[in-house]
């Protein structure tokens, strides 16, 4: 995808949470020819966007009409998602204080989430309330493809048979876990499920599967969700989530293949590598062979 061949380049707007997803996406738009403006959740966006966008504004997370006035204000018509949103936040004490929800914030929630709050309800929530500003969410991957797993062995180590048992298993429960829109992620030990990630998030997760599985050798798995909607919440992984496991005792990591981002790829083989953990990509088809055989 390239900008358009016009006198001013193209403006693409950026709801940038934390994380290097952000960073990845303003750099491969901008290598395309793109203005980049991001509106960044105040306290989680990378503060090294300021230097890289067009544009950069922060807006706390509730105040959603800050952001659209932001948007519409930068001449923004096109936007993506980008980076981690701390849902923690939502629960913490003193939250309405830091946080205090605008006029199209509580607009959101009264019209899509009064019923549940899970990532999809929100998030499709905030996206349907740009789009009556005329402001149309797309996948940041559109923008930097290659930040999608490849198929096949990422690492010189390869699951063993009893690990390829836990894949095989933890593939089916994250996928069940996934349809709720509960978590991506599931550590197994054993075709025994030890931990289910919530709204922690992944490392936190792995991380207590390592407390209530001392002796380790652990399996993680991270899928996309069955009705994974591509411009949020697509699974992602990165050096930390190695540096986690390792600590954690976890030996494997599956992913699914062309569904997941893996940012700093050379780098995070590299380290597994060093580490002896093995990373595979699959995808659904395979498993299914797999699970069948």
């Amino acid at each position: 995808m390239t900008a358009n061949s016009t006198t001013q380049p193209e403006r693409v707007g950026l709801l940038a949470g934390s994380g290097q997803f952000p960073i990845h996406f303003a750099k491969a738009a901008k290598a395309q020819g793109f203005s980049v403006h991001c509106v960044g959740v105040l306290g989680l966006v990378p503060d090294e966007l300021s230097e890289i966008c067009d544009g950069f504004s922060v807006a706390p997370l509730g105040r959603v009409g800050k952001a659209i006035r932001l948007f519409k204000r930068a001449g923004v018509k096109r936007a993506v998602m980008a980076g981690k949103i701390e849902k923690t936040a939502l629960f913490e004490r003193f939250r309405w204080i830091r946080n205090f929800p605008d006029l199209r914030a509580l607009s959101v929630l009264f019209r899509y989430a009064r019923k549940d709050k899970t990532d999809d309800t929100l998030l499709l929530a905030i996206i349907r309330e740009f789009a009556r500003d005329n402001i149309i969410f797309e996948s940041a991957l559109n923008f930097c493809p290659e930040l999608l797993v490849k198929h096949g062995f990422l690492t010189r180590r390869k699951p063993s048979p009893a690990q390829w048992r836990d894949i095989k298993f933890g593939w089916k429960m994250a996928k069940e876990m996934g349809k709720l829109d509960i978590g991506q992620t599931v550590v197994i030990k054993d075709t025994a499920v030890i931990a289910v990630e919530a709204i922690e998030g992944t490392d936190a997760a792995i991380g207590r599967a390592g407390q209530l599985c001392k002796r380790g050798g652990l399996t993680v798995v991270k899928v996309a969700k069955p009705q994974q909607d591509m411009r949020f919440d697509v699974p992602t992984i990165g050096v930390q989530t190695l540096q986690t496991m390792h600590e954690s005792g976890a030996r494997v990591l599956a992913i699914e293949s062309d569904m997941t981002i893996m940012l700093n790829q050379e780098e995070v083989a590299k380290l597994a590598d060093k580490l002896g953990i093995a990373i595979v990509a699959l995808n659904a088809d395979e498993l299914k062979l797999r699970i069948a055989s």
